[in-house]
């Protein structure tokens, strides 16, 4: 310790510490001491700085819940009406359920938050390129996004109207074209589709199977109506995410004999196609369906009433025990997506087909036995052999 003496007004002196203004300089140690902590503190903005920089992934959650059954928007609009035909009281919910993806092209989701979203089950991180492909640009994605929604509310009244009993014509057009689609210059918007390879298209379905038949990278021959005058066309299909596709955006449109309108903004994609149909047969039917329970479910349908497999299964599981849903009706081909990823005592059963679906509301509702229903761990092992 360094002092020095201090003289006081009566000429004494006092002993006074100079602290380490009057120190030697650091030792050795005491340097080493001071550079670790700003390694560390360096280290510790470096890590900081790449937790909150954007990551080549996306995270899907549970997104918003809306029951078809029931009403949207501000001013409480039907999400189905049927104006012009006689519809009946329901009760309870048939919800539909929808993902929403944290993370875009322009805006990725950052480190953090992927790493945070590992420890929550109801997240599901995956690569960018998954859910926004090379290529596809983020409107062509929205503008995709939009007729799959718009086809899903087609097909879901002519499922529900096939299954009441009802016969009407189908029409399948062009409504857009991608930026990179083979049809580039040879298909417009507005053509009606009339047939593949001289066989007649009755569907979106029957095109898909006739495309997929045919395969990609060698030409088909399209027959097309245009402004009412027939053509024929030549497009060579390609291949895009397992399936044999013409790069186009397709419609379809069908002369139903009344009126059916589905009100849904801002909301993407073809999985409420079941839900549509379930909720549009509720209101043609004099029994209410679900004798009062929350029943949620999502897939794809078809005019036929074949239910398909969808994304996002796993947050929409969780988005309907939020919701308060006893039933969840799940496409059997997304069965191995479900098992040991069911969340509390969510009951779920396996479904192939609309009457699949009708069948299991009713079952469960009336208080029957549901030891037949189908179940996804008995699907998946089906499927597994």
């Amino acid at each position: 310790m360094t002092f020095f003496r201090a003289q006081r007004d009566d000429d004494s002196f006092d002993d006074v510490d100079l602290g380490r203004s009057a120190r030697s300089p650091m030792t050795d140690r005491e340097r080493r001491t001071w550079l670790g902590w700003l390694l560390i503190g360096v280290a510790l903005v470096i890590v900081i700085a790449l937790a909150f920089a954007p990551s080549p992934y996306v995270i899907e959650t549970p997104g918003p819940v809306y029951n078809t059954l029931g009403t949207v928007g501000e001013d409480d609009a039907p999400l189905i009406s049927i104006p012009d035909e006689e519809t009946y009281e329901t009760d309870g919910s048939l919800d539909l359920l929808t993902v929403s993806v944290l993370g875009s092209p322009s805006g990725p989701a950052n480190f953090f938050e992927v790493a945070m979203s590992w420890f929550d089950p109801s997240r599901s991180v995956q690569p960018l390129e998954s859910v926004f492909p090379a290529g596809t640009t983020t409107d062509d994605q929205r503008e995709q996004s939009a007729i799959q929604m718009t086809n899903s509310q087609q097909e879901a009244i002519a499922a529900a109207l096939t299954e009441l009993g009802y016969e009407f014509s189908t029409t399948v057009s062009i409504g857009a074209l991608l930026d990179d689609s083979p049809a580039q210059g040879i298909l417009e918007e507005g053509d009606v589709i009339t047939s593949v390879d001289g066989v007649a298209v009755t569907g979106l379905t029957d095109l898909r199977e006739k495309l997929a038949a045919h395969g990609a990278d060698s030409p088909a021959q399209l027959g097309i109506e245009r402004d009412g005058s027939p053509l024929e066309v030549e497009v060579t299909p390609t291949e895009r995410d397992g399936a044999v596709v013409l790069g186009v955006g397709v419609e379809v449109s069908y002369d139903f004999p009344f009126d059916v309108s589905i009100e849904l903004p801002n909301v993407g994609g073809p999985s409420a196609g079941m839900m549509f149909a379930l909720g549009i047969y509720d209101k043609l039917t004099p029994d209410a369906l679900t004798g009062g329970l929350t029943v949620a479910g999502t897939g794809t349908i078809d005019a036929a009433g074949t239910v398909g497999p969808i994304g996002g299964i796993r947050q929409k599981l969780y988005g309907a025990q939020q919701a308060g849903a006893t039933l969840f009706l799940a496409p059997a081909s997304n069965c191995d997506e479900v098992v040991g990823h069911v969340p509390g005592d969510l009951q779920v059963v396996a479904v192939e087909t609309l009457e699949d679906a009708i069948t299991a509301i009713e079952t469960v509702s009336a208080g029957d036995d549901t030891s037949d229903l189908p179940t996804c761990e008995a699907a998946a092992a089906a499927s597994a052999r």
